[in-house]
C-alpha cells in the first residue's frame, strides 16, 4: 500500500473542490493508500481555508477541517528540514513525509515538483499518482 503525504493546496482542493485530489483521497478512506498529515500541515490548512477569498462559513470550514481529520493520518515529525530555500513553508510537507515513511509528496507546488526526490521520496503531481503502474484509472 502507498504511503502518501499531500500538500497543502492538495487538500484544499480535495475539500473544497473536489476532481483528482478528492479522487486520490477516497482512496485512502477506501484503505486503498495512506495518508499522512503533521500538525503543522493541519494548521497550515485551518489558516489557510480562513482566507476571505474562499468565503466559507464556519461550519464549512469545520466540516473540511473533519475531512481532513478523517482521511489522513497524524504524525508527528522529530525533524526540522530546511531544504526548500525558495518558499521554507514547504519544509513542513518535507517533514511530514520523511517521519511518516512517506514514498511519495503529493503536490503541485513548483518548489516541490523541482526538487523531483528528496531521500528517496518522489514530488509528483495527482495525476501523475492516480495513472501510475498498478493503479486504476
Amino acid at each position: 500500500m502507498s504511503r502518501l503525504t499531500l500538500d497543502t493546496n492538495i487538500w484544499l482542493s480535495a475539500a473544497l473542490f473536489g476532481g483528482t485530489p478528492a479522487r486520490l483521497v477516497e482512496r485512502a478512506l477506501a484503505g486503498e493508500v495512506e495518508i499522512f498529515i503533521s500538525d503543522d500541515i493541519l494548521a497550515e490548512f485551518s489558516r489557510v481555508i480562513r482566507r476571505p477569498k474562499f468565503d466559507l462559513t464556519p461550519e464549512r470550514i469545520a466540516e473540511a477541517e473533519a475531512y481532513v481529520r478523517r482521511c489522513a493520518k497524524r504524525v508527528e515529525p522529530k525533524i526540522k528540514l530546511s531544504v526548500v530555500e525558495a518558499d521554507p513553508d514547504d519544509n513542513i510537507i518535507l517533514e511530514c513525509a520523511v517521519e511518516s515513511g512517506s514514498e511519495k509528496v503529493i503536490t503541485h507546488d513548483d518548489d516541490l515538483l523541482r526538487m523531483k526526490h528528496f531521500r528517496g521520496i518522489q514530488n509528483m503531481k495527482v495525476h501523475e499518482f492516480l495513472r501510475g503502474p498498478g493503479v486504476e484509472r
